[in-house]
C-alpha cells in the first residue's frame, strides 16, 4: 500500500509541475503534460529501470483507463446535435480529410519508404492518422472553446476522424492477426530472391 501512494504522489506532482509550467509559459496543459510525462519516463526507466516508473500495476492501468473513458465520455456529452446538424458539411470534410490525409501519406511512407508489409503499413497509417478525442476536449476546455460553435464543431470533426480510425482499425487487424507474424524488415530485393531460387 505504501508503493501505491508513493507512485501516485509522484505522478500527481509531476501533475502539478506540469500546470506551473503550463501557466508560465502560457500554452496548453495537455502538451505540457504529455511532454512531462514522456521526459519523467524516459529519465526514471534509463536510472533506475521500467518497474520504478509504477506503469506495470494493475490499479495504475484501471485509474488510467477510467480516467481516459470518464474524459471521452464527457467529450461525448458536448457534442451538440443542433450545432452538428448546422454544421454537418464541415464537420464530415475537416473529420475525412484529417482522417485520410495523415492514414495515406503514413501508410505509403512506411510501406514504400521504410519497406514494411502492407499489413503493418495499413496499421501505422490507421494509428498515426487518428486524434485524440479526450485531449482535444481537454484543451477545448481549458481555452474554453467547448461552449462555441467553433468548439463544438472541432470536437465533431474529432468524433468522425475517431470513427473513420476505429472502422478501419476494426477491419484491418483481425485480418493481420489471423496471419503469420508479419516482418517490419524491409522485402528483399529482385535480385537476392533469384539468389536465393538458383540450386545450390
Amino acid at each position: 500500500m505504501e508503493n501505491a501512494f508513493a507512485y501516485a504522489a509522484f505522478w500527481l506532482l509531476l501533475a502539478v509541475l506540469s500546470t506551473v509550467i503550463a501557466n508560465h509559459l502560457r500554452v496548453s496543459m495537455a502538451l505540457v503534460e504529455i511532454v512531462v510525462g514522456a521526459i519523467a519516463a524516459a529519465v526514471i526507466v534509463h536510472f533506475f529501470g521500467e518497474a520504478f516508473v509504477g506503469t506495470d500495476q494493475e490499479w495504475f492501468k484501471f485509474v488510467a483507463a477510467t480516467g481516459a473513458v470518464l474524459l471521452t465520455f464527457l467529450a461525448g456529452a458536448e457534442l451538440d446535435p443542433a450545432t452538428m446538424k448546422l454544421k454537418l458539411k464541415e464537420i464530415f470534410a475537416v473529420g475525412l480529410v484529417g482522417f485520410f490525409a495523415p492514414f495515406i501519406g503514413c501508410a505509403l511512407i512506411a510501406r514504400f519508404l521504410l519497406g514494411w508489409d502492407v499489413g503493418p503499413s495499413l496499421l501505422a497509417g490507421v494509428a498515426l492518422s487518428t486524434t485524440s478525442m479526450a485531449v482535444v476536449y481537454a484543451v477545448m476546455l481549458e481555452f474554453g472553446f467547448n461552449r462555441t460553435a467553433f468548439g463544438k464543431g472541432i470536437l465533431g470533426a474529432c468524433f468522425v476522424n475517431d470513427l473513420g480510425r476505429s472502422s478501419l482499425w476494426e477491419l484491418f487487424s483481425p485480418r493481420l492477426r489471423r496471419k503469420q507474424p508479419c516482418s517490419f524488415r524491409p522485402a528483399p530485393s529482385r535480385s537476392s530472391r533469384c539468389r536465393s531460387l538458383q540450386p545450390s
